[in-house]
């Protein structure tokens, strides 16, 4: 993957005859203690003795996957204006890389929590993506997108999935189970590289890395949500994999590779 240029909001690579953009939404500090163990106990080391609330900050990422001219992807988009006013900057950081919201007739969504699917509208409740033609989506996830009513008008362009289906001709839908109904991931095949867009995999980078049995207290299932993380991070590491998360710190892509007895994340640059 080539790297092509890079502002204090965006990234963008190339592969193939694709352009990848990174994208940052904000970010949003959130308690330390919801990081849990694997007997669902606070992972004691990521508080500090002296404080009786540390937080973690986690980087909000979404990415656009631009053809040549010919189509323009969104993978997720954000918070919108539905929660802290630290996140739903997307639309800030299209219009830093230049990028026409108009242009963006396609939503892959990873699963359906507010910080991926509010950013379907403005802070002033405009539609954001004023040509968007579809919203794809994992079919667990629909009841979770339907119950947020400030979204009804784009129920009709729902179009579920499960994984192995082909959202379109370059994007491969890969489950992703455990931490939300129907978390899907999105594996782009570029000739060049596998990039494997893989949605709340990791929440807290710095932690679940080197210790990838660590969850999140937000997991539906953390069980499953532990065997999807460690299945993945071995196949990344072992596959030469780029993987590409909403969480992960800026610029959210990196290779995998193995450190230890866990791994570390190699950021793109």
């Amino acid at each position: 993957m080539k790297f092509l240029s890079q502002s204090a909001n965006t990234m963008a690579c190339a592969s193939g005859f694709s352009q990848i953009w990174s994208l940052s939404d904000g970010y949003v500090d959130l308690p330390a203690q919801l990081l849990r163990d694997p007997n669902d106990k606070i992972c004691a080391q990521m508080v500090p003795p002296q404080r009786e609330e540390s937080l973690v900050r986690l980087s909000v990422n979404c990415f656009l996957l631009d053809r040549s001219g010919i189509d323009r992807v969104l993978i997720d988009c954000g918070a919108g204006g539905s929660w802290d006013p630290s996140m739903g900057h997307l639309e800030e950081a299209l219009c830093e890389a230049g990028i026409d919201t108009s242009s963006i007739t396609m939503v892959a969504l990873t699963h359906a929590h507010g910080d991926h699917i509010n950013g379907l509208l403005t802070h002033d409740g405009r539609r954001t993506f004023r040509n968007l033609s579809k919203i794809v989506i994992g079919q667990d996830a629909v009841e979770d997108f339907l119950a947020e009513p400030r979204l009804a008008d784009f129920r009709p362009l729902l179009a579920p999935i499960g994984g192995g289906d082909r959202p379109d001709d370059r994007l491969l839908a890969v489950a992703i189970p455990g931490h939300a109904p129907g978390h899907m991931g999105y594996l782009l095949s570029t000739g060049e590289d596998d990039i494997l867009f893989c949605g709340d995999l990791i929440h807290v980078p710095a932690s679940q890395f080197a210790r990838p049995e660590l969850t999140w207290a937000y997991d539906a299932d953390e069980t499953m949500a532990r065997a999807s993380r460690i299945k993945l991070l071995q196949d990344a590491a072992g596959g030469n994999t780029w993987l590409a998360g909403a969480h992960l710190g800026r610029p959210g892509i990196g290779r995998i590779v193995e450190e230890g007895q866990g791994y570390a994340f190699i950021p793109a640059r």
